[in-house]
């Protein structure tokens, strides 16, 4: 079982100032694979104590020196890529081949993404009326990161805090640290100065807490639930700080029937269920046009049944297990609601799957005949579980997409460009993929409602780390 006890903190490995040891699981064996400190108030007070130090000179660097930086950092991941995507198989359970193809390749793609905006980016404007404009790092940052798409955070909120001269502490899911930690590693060897980026591992009641309540840290950067966001932005209000979150999602996926339904289902079927359907934007509605109903409830039942778990050291395209045992207990609930409240199951339904009774193992599930009151069609259920609900019209398509507390994602499906332009732009969400149109990098990620605020990636994602400052020059002589 691996040791790591230590957070890094002004460049350097320390012992927490209290020891508290937590055991990270293997979540498709159950079994302990390494023990980490969870951190207190002053293990968060040292972190920011140094970030705020750091940040007199860090801030004072050029954009050529932090692109130099960014340009090591991105040759050290792809060096270490194997073992990043190895790290998050066994603490996270995300299938080989997956974790190798999705969840490392974000570090990639993210930095790349980061760095080509920072070479576009202008710190300095001058306005039509004479004054000059500057884009100025804003401070220290907190950074809290959740357990599901883990390295996939951590990019999108350390790399756009270091780039824009910022200094931050990090605190990741306690669930799955050892990725931060091995990130922690590539920042240290990178030659990034110490102080400018920090690691403390802990729970969002005490560390992150602290974090957000402290009165040194300038912005908070946080991703997560809903409930937990709101627990940020009241800590963090009585410093008023600046708040960017990235939350929850019940993203809706209108299918017309004029759409290539075979293909079309099908990929949306299977991008609800990738990441054992652990994704905040996951199209976990499907919304099917009533002339075409049965046939994707059809085409629905056969992917479903075709869908398998598998181990998670083996290469495949099938399911590995969600992260922990409280999150299997909150996916089996909301699956029972969901046959208590009489939606029709279609596949999967409660407890694991054949031969997989140890591992927190999801059977993929699918109802059909939903109403959208139920509350698999309300809540997150945030497992390898659909809820198909029918239409009649587009705008009743539109009305049932946009009832939602959420409006993170919304997917579209047609053969119509006329109609998918002119559906996405009423749909209430940050980001709509038209016909199996992908996120690319560099693109601003974020949403509408309680699915949070702020945008992640690309220029975008620089500008929320950056204060403007406005510089009031005489009138010309």
């Amino acid at each position: 079982m691996l040791d790591r006890r230590k957070f890094y903190i002004n460049g350097e490995w320390v012992d927490p100032i209290e020891p508290k040891d937590l055991e990270v699981l293997n979540p498709a064996t159950e079994q302990p694979i390494a023990v980490i400190s969870m951190g207190s108030a002053a293990d968060i007070d040292r972190a920011v104590a140094a970030a705020k130090k750091a940040f007199a000179s860090y801030s004072q660097t050029s954009v050529e020196e932090r692109l130099a930086l960014l340009e090591n950092l991105l040759s050290i991941y792809k060096r270490r890529y194997d073992e990043m995507a190895a790290t998050i198989t066994m603490e996270l359970g995300a299938p080989a081949t997956m974790a190798r193809e999705q969840q490392a390749d974000v570090g990639v793609g993210h930095l790349q993404g980061f760095i080509d905006a920072l070479k576009r980016l202008k710190t300095r404007d001058r306005l039509p009326n004479g004054d000059v404009v500057l884009r100025e790092p804003i401070g220290v940052c907190g950074l809290i990161t959740p357990w599901n798409w883990p390295i996939n955070q951590i990019a999108l909120k350390v790399v756009p805090a270091l780039a824009t001269g910022c200094t931050c502490v990090l605190k990741p899911s306690e669930f799955t640290p050892l990725n931060a930690m091995l990130y922690a590693e590539m920042i240290h060897e990178a030659g990034f100065p110490a102080g400018v980026f920090n690691l403390v591992n802990g729970d969002g009641i005490n560390a992150g807490a602290a974090l957000s309540r402290h009165k040194d840290i300038d912005m908070m950067s946080f991703t997560g639930s809903t409930r937990a966001g709101i627990a940020v932005s009241k800590d963090a209000a009585e410093t008023v700080k600046r708040v960017t979150l990235e939350l929850g999602g019940k993203s809706p996926n209108i299918v017309f029937a004029d759409a290539d339904l075979e293909e079309r289902v099908t990929g949306s079927i299977l991008e609800c269920f990738n990441n054992s359907g652990q994704s905040c934007d996951a199209p976990t509605r499907m919304l099917v046009e009533r002339g075409v109903y049965d046939k994707v409830v059809q085409i629905a039942r056969r992917v479903g049944t075709e869908a398998k778990v598998g181990d998670p050291t083996k290469e495949g395209s099938h399911i590995g297990p969600l992260v922990s045992h409280i999150q299997y207990g909150r996916v089996q609930a909301l699956i029972e609601a969901g046959i208590a409240e009489g939606a029709k199951l279609l596949v999967g339904g409660v407890g694991k799957p054949e031969g997989f009774e140890t591992g927190y193992f999801v059977k993929p599930t699918i109802f059909a005949d939903v109403d959208n009151t139920m509350r698999i069609a309300r809540e997150e259920v945030f497992g390898p579980v659909l809820a198909i609900i029918p239409f009649d019209t587009e705008e009743e398509a539109i009305r049932i997409a946009n009832d939602t507390n959420y409006g993170l994602a919304a997917y579209v499906q047609t053969g119509d460009p006329k109609r998918a332009e002119r559906v996405a732009a009423r749909l209430r969400a940050g980001m709509v993929h038209i016909n199996g149109g992908p996120h690319r990098y560099g693109s601003p990620f974020g949403g509408y409602k309680q699915s949070g605020n702020g945008r992640e990636g690309g220029l975008f994602g620089l500008e929320d780390f950056l204060e403007v400052k406005t510089v009031h020059v005489p009138d010309a002589a």
